[in-house]
């Protein structure tokens, strides 16, 4: 099993480039090894917003989104110990699971606009 991080660009993005510091704006689905979808802001039927290089969420999105674009779309394969390590988190994610992301960037706003 490969414990690296692994970022592959669906779509590169042509807009503003994440910076850390910045509030994101992304949809995303997240999905077990076996497919399983385990929560989706698309399903939600809203954004997910977040301060980006912050430490605010997993370690696998602050170092896999890095250099990502407005309008771009990346899946990312985190390994369990970017991700929630040893912790059961909710119903679907299991201790030491490693998970799957396809995210689209939306907006980066930044302090200086």
């Amino acid at each position: 099993m490969n414990k690296d991080l692994q970022a592959e660009d669906i779509v590169l993005g042509e807009g503003k480039l994440i910076s850390k510091g910045a509030l994101i704006k992304t949809h995303y689905t997240g999905r077990l090894e076996d497919g399983t979808v385990f929560d989706s802001s698309a399903l939600k039927g809203r954004p997910f917003q977040c301060v980006f290089g912050t430490g605010r969420v997993i370690k696998g999105w602050d170092l896999g989104l890095e250099g990502m674009r407005v309008g771009g779309k990346r899946k990312l394969f985190v390994p369990a110990h970017l991700a929630y390590g040893e912790r059961q988190v909710g119903q679907h994610i299991a201790p030491n699971s490693n998970l799957l992301f396809e995210i689209e960037l939306l907006e980066v706003l930044t302090r200086d606009e």
